[in-house]
């Protein structure tokens, strides 16, 4: 009898302390977070005060700076999406959180909608962005061939139905539209340095664990090609701040930054970020 291969065995550090198994997927090579747990089942795993994309709370100094990083971050999204502004400006922003990176999109210029499954999250974005904020099942309701960028920021490794996602937006991408994908590198310094303390893994809440070579076949299959890859800097401070936190129970901080300083300096030969961008065309 032929085992399936394992590569860690991984705690959810943040709500349950259940244990999980990532096993490589034998068609496009990514892990996959074992067992899966069930669709209505999943909401469970988020209710957290911890889970920041999903409040705009700033209780201590962690949420404090997380904020101040993410507004940085959001300029540079802006400069991102705004190269590829190359018929006009319409945007899909996929998992928006409580709208930060919408609003700011929506004030610089762009028409722009949000997809946000967190009913509190959704609430806030609505509230910020002025509405445009939908529930999951209204992706599948926009006219194809609708938006000029799709942007989903840290989401694709939360979908269960992952392929099916992906074909939507490709549907709804225009001929030459953009679709720019953010997620963990499970490849980078960062995650061989904390193995299954890293904090990129959250699992379940990832179902999926990607680097370049699985995300290549991934979309390649649904004729998706990636046409440039950029690194994020700040998440390697970021995850390696949370890995202390969940390897030694307090955030160590100067440890954390020096290990997210040490993966972007490696990374600058390696290429493999602790989280990586794939900008993304039609083939």
């Amino acid at each position: 009898m032929v085992t399936e291969p394992t590569h860690l065995t991984v705690i959810d550090h943040s709500v349950s302390e259940e244990e999980f198994t990532l096993v490589q997927n034998p068609e496009f090579g990514f892990l996959e977070t074992t067992p899966r747990p069930e669709a209505d089942k999943l909401p469970q795993y988020y209710e957290s005060k911890d889970y920041i994309s999903h409040t705009d709370s700033n209780r201590n100094l962690f949420e404090i700076v997380y904020h101040l990083v993410r507004r940085i971050s959001i300029k540079k999204k802006l400069e991102l999406i705004d190269n590829y502004a190359e018929d006009g400006k319409i945007l899909l922003d996929v998992g928006c959180g409580t709208g930060d990176f919408l609003k700011a999109a929506k004030d610089n210029g762009w028409y722009g909608y949000g997809i946000e499954p967190n009913e509190q999250a959704r609430e806030i974005a609505n509230k910020k962005t002025n509405q445009g904020v939908f529930d999951t099942e209204e992706l599948f309701k926009f006219k194809p061939h609708r938006f000029d960028v799709i942007t989903l920021w840290h989401v694709l490794e939360h979908l269960p139905d992952l392929e099916e996602q992906i074909e939507a937006y490709k549907k709804l991408l225009k001929e030459n539209g953009t679709l720019i994908i953010a997620v963990p590198n499970h490849k980078s310094f960062d995650a061989e340095y904390y193995q299954e303390f890293w904090a990129g893994y959250d699992v379940p809440r990832h179902l999926w664990h990607f680097d370049k070579v699985s995300m290549g076949k991934l979309l390649s299959k649904h004729q998706l090609k990636i046409t440039e890859v950029k690194p994020m800097k700040f998440d390697a401070y970021y995850v390696s701040l949370l890995s202390e936190k969940y390897k030694h129970g307090r955030m160590k901080i100067i440890k954390g930054f020096l290990t997210g300083w040490k993966s972007n300096r490696k990374a600058k030969a390696s290429k493999e970020a602790s989280s990586l961008i794939f900008v993304v065309k039609n083939q």
